[in-house]
């Protein structure tokens, strides 16, 4: 581990640096990145990421992209958790909405103009689970980025699946990644293994904008009070400890769910998540 992170390479180099994660001497990270379509141009790459599943992790990805295309922006969502995809439900997509152009995939559009590509979308029941190795699911995240005809996108927001294995290596490995918003939930343990993530976004020399803490309290619907129903925060302690920023503090609101399981997440009328698209965009580098 100490050899990884003082650029020597390990002895046991297999000098295949596409199933690597080693930061070593070797390494030309520029090498490993994948070229996009013919005709595509993205200007911007945002990875939403958290080290357990269950965080919220698809609910923030889908209001960063409706964040930013309210303001203006040309928008695109890569679901990357291929064995959990959730954003065509919660935009209200299906398989008849995708289409095959030049051998290249074409995105799926939302109601609201946000280009859409997920596993789901490709695969004739949307409740098939995919039982696939940790190579073909990485694989397909590459080619979600090298085959598809995104066109021109001023960002592309990548859900990431939870932890930090292959698809996480991938995407930060192929992927130009300008930043990152790490998803954690109040509980110490999840605070724990989102230190996690956060150690192998720095370990892969990736910009780190933010922590976004869900599920952070729920507000009485008849008095108002605060009601801490995981027990008090800890993610300003894991913010100071990595020298990040809290980008935001979203709370339990059932309005949010319903307007996933009813595919209408663009309909939704929340302020929970402004203040945190204006920060990410001026974190960008």
């Amino acid at each position: 581990m100490s050899q990884q992170s003082e650029n020597v390479t390990p002895d046991n180099c297999t000098h295949d640096c596409s199933t690597c994660g080693a930061n070593c001497a070797s390494r030309d990270p520029a090498s490993l990145l994948e070229k996009t379509a013919a005709g595509t141009n993205i200007k911007h790459v945002i990875a939403v990421m958290s080290g357990k599943g269950g965080v919220g992790k698809s609910m923030v990805s889908s209001e960063i992209a409706i964040g930013l295309r309210e303001k203006g922006f040309s928008v695109g969502i890569l679901d990357a958790d291929i064995t959990g995809p959730s954003i065509p439900k919660a935009f209200g997509v299906h398989i008849n909405d995708i289409s095959v152009q030049n051998e290249l995939l074409v995105p799926a559009v939302s109601e609201g103009g946000i280009k859409l590509m997920s596993l789901n979308l490709l695969i004739d029941d949307e409740s098939s689970p995919v039982a696939w190795r940790g190579p073909i699911i990485a694989g397909t995240v590459k080619q979600f980025w090298t085959d598809v005809m995104w066109g021109e996108l001023d960002y592309l927001v990548i859900d990431m699946p939870p932890g930090t294995g292959d698809v996480p290596l991938t995407v930060f490995q192929s992927i130009p990644v300008d930043g990152i918003v790490v998803v954690t939930s109040p509980q110490e343990l999840v605070g724990l293994i989102v230190e996690k993530a956060v150690r192998l976004a720095g370990s892969m020399q990736k910009k780190i904008l933010g922590i976004v803490e869900n599920m952070s309290y729920v507000v009485c619907p008849h008095c108002g009070e605060v009601l801490r129903i995981f027990g008090e925060s800890h993610v300003e302690e894991i913010a100071d400890r990595y020298g990040l920023e809290v980008l935001g503090q979203i709370p339990m609101d059932g309005s949010l769910a319903a307007a996933v399981d009813r595919g209408a997440v663009e309909k939704l009328s929340t302020t929970y998540f402004e203040g945190l698209v204006d920060r990410i965009t001026e974190l960008m580098p």
